[in-house]
């Protein structure tokens, strides 16, 4: 990705002076509102229909600066393609743009993902659906396979990061904390920076967490409720670098091996919801939430898990042009990036044993996906599609 201009970064005036020509704030919330409703594929589609609307049948912002916002929320720990969002909002339209963006493009999903999750509630254990579902559950693995495949090859950038990607692999079969072995690989990749260059840099991520630590450390109880809700799913948003797929492996280690909240099929279905929807891969947490509290634990769990987001985007403005000229800072997200992707690739071992089983036609199906997706250009929506027609036939059968 290239590197932002120095004017635009560094000189305030100059960055004013780039700035586009505002843009009205309806504008802005209709626009956010269709991106929400239509955008599947996952955070490489958001960002490519962003791009698509926003520079070049608008003009509303130069490929330049897209690539600059973009950048921005690649470093930023939180679902980034919803974070890009807030900034194209914020940039256009302020305060206001941000908030606009930021909820229109989080609102369609989530409100589908709770309808759904209402069906789920009382359907769920049917067989049709129960057929429907399970032959999701192998293009699933598929997509995070492809997922895999494609951020490996945009974040491994050195022998060095392989081996610290293997090791946090290992840590993450070994089911230690998925935050620790995020932690670990981030310091790992520091460890060869100077030690001054090092402590700065921790100093400035520091700074960047530091207002959710005290809620975060709370967030221990096991036992459910409303609050314990919130804090589970504002420490995910706050902390998870990467795509919404590195949600996975938090999700699995907090809420189904820790606190027993749900299972792991209902993980799994969770997952495949929010698969089949557009919008943010995040809004998985909306429908746990609604399988654990109804209507107050989506909103609760839609709302925790994304506050982070506007948050860190207010506050980023004047820190991302220094983690940027920081090699030490740089060297951490590096090794955080190779550490998110060990916990993809662990989860989706788990996974992909829970979902394929020993069944044939499930490992077909996944095989078949994998390739297609990673040869070809074809949209995950309409394997998933396929697969939904597929489940919905062989269900007639009971």
């Amino acid at each position: 990705m290239a590197d932002p201009a120095p004017s635009a970064s560094q000189d305030p005036a100059a960055a004013e002076s780039s700035r586009p020509s505002p843009v009205g704030r309806r504008e802005v919330a209709i626009l956010f509102l269709k991106l929400g409703t239509l955008a599947f594929g996952g955070p490489a589609g958001h960002i490519a229909l962003m791009e698509d609307e926003v520079v070049r049948r608008r003009g509303w912002l130069s490929r330049q600066q897209f690539l600059d916002l973009l950048g921005a929320a690649n470093l930023l720990p939180g679902p980034s393609s919803t974070e890009l969002a807030i900034y194209i909002g914020y940039r256009l339209a302020g305060v206001w743009g941000l908030l606009l963006a930021g909820v229109c493009f989080i609102l369609p999903a989530a409100l589908l993902v709770c309808g759904l999750a209402a069906l789920y509630v009382r359907w769920g254990s049917l067989p049709r659906t129960t057929m429907v579902l399970q032959s999701l559950y192998p293009v699933v693995i598929a997509i995070v396979v492809q997922a895999l495949w494609r951020l490996g090859r945009t974040a491994i950038k050195s022998p060095t990061l392989a081996v610290i990607g293997c090791a946090a692999l290992a840590m993450a079969c070994a089911e230690l904390n998925p935050l620790a072995v995020l932690i670990a690989a981030g310091a790992a990749a520091m460890v060869v920076r100077p030690f001054q260059e090092r402590s700065h840099a921790a100093s400035m991520i520091g700074a960047t967490w530091k207002p959710f630590a005290t809620l975060v450390a709370a967030a221990s109880p096991a036992s459910f409720g409303l609050w314990p809700l919130f804090l589970v799913f504002l420490k995910f948003g706050a902390v998870i670098f990467g795509s919404g797929y590195v949600l996975l492996p938090f999700l699995q280690a907090d809420l189904v091996t820790k606190r027993h909240w749900i299972t792991e099929r209902q993980l799994l279905d969770a997952v495949v919801v929010g698969q089949v929807t557009p919008g943010p891969v995040f809004t998985t947490a909306t429908f746990i939430g609604y399988l654990l509290a109804r209507g107050s634990g989506a909103a609760v769990a839609t709302v925790a898990i994304f506050l982070p987001a506007f948050v860190f985007v207010l506050l980023s403005g004047p820190l991302v042009p220094r983690l940027r000229q920081s090699r030490a800072a740089s060297a951490f997200l590096d090794g955080l990036n190779a550490g998110s992707l060990a916990l993809m690739a662990s989860v989706t071992l788990q996974l992909g044993r829970s979902a394929l089983d020993h069944h044939i036609s499930a490992w077909s199906i996944a095989i078949v996906g994998s390739i297609l997706l990673l040869l070809t250009r074809i949209n995950s929506l309409w394997l998933i599609v396929a697969a939904a027609i597929i489940g919905l036939a062989g269900s007639t059968h009971f």
